[in-house]
């Protein structure tokens, strides 16, 4: 019989809707069953796409001694991470604080009755294994120290809450905001960057977007070269590895190596939102056809396998197909070989480096970019141009032969704040490659969440087959928010703005920190043992940065300073943290970087089709610091600040915080200004 995760949206907790333990989604008849009957808590939260998850729940979980051990000893809550990451946010930080290490998935925590942890960790096999202990031993341990060592597991229990309400220690700013963080962020990213195969320390190796950005943003700024260099050479190195996917396109998560060779496979939305937003600035700002392709790719995978027929796109794939990780992607050169000519795989294989030893488990290869093509061409001593054509149809062959595999699981729930992740990053590419079926992505999964999961004014985190429910978080607000300027830009709409603002307005109304920042969840949230407030960026980027950066945009464009003001008590707020250890604060500290010099607000009036090719030169220009609005000449009840009349031909209204121009008529002007922001 199935237990009662059977109705849950999550299609991780359905995963786990056949297994003998008597798994509870976390509510309060969980949390009351556990108080009656004086029963600790075994938490264990994780996510669909998560191997280790599988790997827990094949050895443990369906396995029946093992779960008549847990349901015996404790009320057993199943949490889906994606879905409460408030939830997961307090029992990570928990954990470090217990453990004094790295928390992860699965999460498994052991709780009492009123939700404090006592004792946790991440994955334990069944049996005593990798230094771990066994599952099933430790759940009786668990239980004898509840029954026996209730007054030590109280004393503890205090002092844990006590360490997580502490919160910041460090007082906001009361002087003016400076750039100190932003160059001291540079240098610490220079500490640490592997300038042989890019990114930021060793293995395992995170793609990390935001400080991607940051650093492209501060060579646009600053004519750093090291900045671009940074930037680039990780970005190519990550695009020839094993981290992207060299036949379907899109990113995975993370690589285990420090070459971006290996990955685990799992594809997170979140990632390549971001990512293909990243990928097509720096195409803008190099001009290397590698990176138009592979956001031509990643878009492609996003639309062909991540989008729903409603417009939401969904979550995540899978690491493991068939109980493996990694299966679906990984070749055989028999495999290879028999789906291409031999010249097709003569050029393959040495591009792929299916002539070298294999890379993967077994005799198998996971394919990266060993040799570029160039020298294949001249190893074979065939033109160039005969072998990018032998290298596209086989590349066309074996993604064909790929699409004949058991496909790994997808999870089809969608989030609004991964979901606006994506939306800015289609809409941000789209804009700048000039993809219309890109901006209708967007539109199509914008237009999704404001008809399923926007109601009453407020939004709902999460929905699936019809059903939308849990207050949304901080992120889901403000990655919309900076999602919908994002598409204003593409392509004005009155409506929109009208959505923003009031997307805005809720931030302040229901998250708002009085002290300055914003929490992590609203004020009317479920009450739980810790309110999560940081502007630290995680795997996807902090929702105070993110707050910060949007609404000081939202603020210029309404020419509202409520919104203004309190993006300012947001970077008061952190920046001592900045100022000590800018480390994790990218989103931030590019926030910090428009409060001081405000972005150039470009809005553009006049006929259609003049406006435009003046909005499609803007577009292929990399100017991060300008916002530019083509307002049509039908436009009405505009707000003051983009109310500007009507005059012969294209004009340009450009302002700078306070600071305006007279219109600009003339594009090679306007372009002056915006390549000199202080111009203004």
């Amino acid at each position: 019989m199935p237990n009662r995760l059977a109705g849950e949206t999550s299609p991780y907790l359905q995963q786990h809707a056949e297994n003998p333990v008597d798994w509870r989604p976390w509510g309060e008849e969980a949390l009351t069953l556990a108080k009656r009957e004086g029963k600790p808590i075994l938490l264990s939260i994780g996510y669909s796409a998560c191997h280790w998850c599988h790997v827990m729940a094949h050895e443990s979980f369906e396995d029946a001694e093992v779960a008549a051990t847990m349901n015996r000893l404790f009320v057993n809550i199943k949490v889906d991470r994606e879905e409460r990451p408030d939830l997961d946010q307090i029992y990570q930080t928990a954990h470090q604080m217990l453990t004094s290490r790295a928390g992860g998935w699965p999460l498994t925590m052991f709780l009492t009755p009123e939700g404090t942890p006592f004792f946790g960790g991440t994955y334990f096999p069944k049996a005593p294994r990798y230094g771990l202990p066994g599952f099933p031993g430790l759940c009786q341990q668990v239980a004898d120290a509840w029954r026996d060592r209730r007054a030590d597991i109280e004393q503890q229990n205090g002092e844990l809450l006590k360490a997580l309400s502490a919160g910041a220690t460090t007082r906001p700013l009361s002087g003016e905001l400076t750039a100190t963080p932003l160059k001291l962020a540079v240098e610490r990213a220079a500490q640490s960057y592997d300038a042989d195969f890019g990114g930021f320390g060793g293995a395992p190796k995170f793609p990390h977007p935001a400080d991607l950005e940051l650093l492209l943003r501060r060579h646009a700024a600053t004519g750093e070269a090291r900045c671009g260099e940074m930037a680039l050479h990780t970005l190519r190195c990550m695009a020839e590895g094993g981290l992207y996917d060299q036949l379907g396109g899109g990113f995975c998560r993370y690589s285990v190596d420090e070459r971006w060779a290996i990955p685990h496979f799992e594809k997170m939305l979140y990632d390549n939102g971001p990512l293909l937003r990243l990928y097509a600035d720096a195409w803008r700002v190099s001009g290397d056809e590698l990176f138009k392709r592979v956001a031509e790719e990643t878009a492609g995978w996003v639309m062909r396998e991540m989008q729903s027929p409603e417009g939401g796109y969904f979550s995540s794939l899978d690491a493991d197909s068939e109980h493996e990780e990694g299966k679906f992607y990984v070749w055989s050169r028999e495999e290879v070989s028999r789906c291409t000519t031999a010249e097709e795989y003569a050029v393959a294989a040495a591009h792929y480096g299916l002539d070298r030893a294999a890379n993967f488990e077994g005799a198998h290869w996971h394919l990266v970019v060993a040799r570029p093509l160039p020298g294949v061409a001249a190893a074979l001593g065939r033109p160039l141009a005969e072998c990018e054509a032998l290298l596209a149809s086989a590349r066309e062959k074996l993604f064909a032969a790929r699409e004949e595999r058991i496909r790994p699981g997808r999870d089809e729930k969608i989030l609004v704040s991964w979901n606006a992740l994506m939306i800015e990053g289609m809409a941000h590419a789209g804009r700048v490659l000039g993809r219309d079926d890109w901006l209708d992505s967007a539109r199509r999964a914008l237009a999704f969440i404001r008809r399923e999961m926007w109601k009453d004014g407020r939004l709902l985190a999460t929905s699936k087959d019809g059903r939308a429910h849990l207050n949304a978080y901080l992120d889901d607000y403000a990655c919309l928010l900076k999602a919908v300027l994002e598409l204003l830009q593409a392509e004005f709409d009155a409506g929109w703005l009208v959505f923003a603002e009031a997307l805005g307005d809720a931030l302040l109304a229901h998250f708002e920190d009085a002290a300055g920042g914003f929490w992590f969840t609203s004020h009317d949230h479920e009450a739980l043992i810790h309110r999560v407030k940081t502007g630290h960026d995680n795997a996807t980027p902090s929702g105070n940065g993110v707050a910060a950066f949007a609404l000081q945009r939202l603020g210029h464009v309404a020419g509202e300073t409520r919104f203004l003001e309190a993006a300012d008590r947001t970077l008061r707020l952190y920046y001592p943290d900045m100022e000590r250890q800018p480390g994790g604060f990218a989103t931030l500290l590019a926030a910090l970087d428009e409060a001081i010099v405000p972005p150039a607000v470009v809005v553009l009036r006049g006929p259609q089709d003049q406006l435009t090719e003046w909005k499609r030169k803007i577009s292929e220009r990399y100017w991060p610091w300008t916002l530019t609005l083509g307002v049509p000449a039908q436009a009405d009840e505009l707000p003051p600040a983009l109310n500007k009349p009507l005059k012969d031909g294209v004009n340009a209204w450009v302002c700078s915080g306070v600071k305006c121009l007279e219109p600009i008529d003339d594009f090679s002007c306007l372009e002056r200004v915006c390549k000199s922001p202080e111009l203004i």
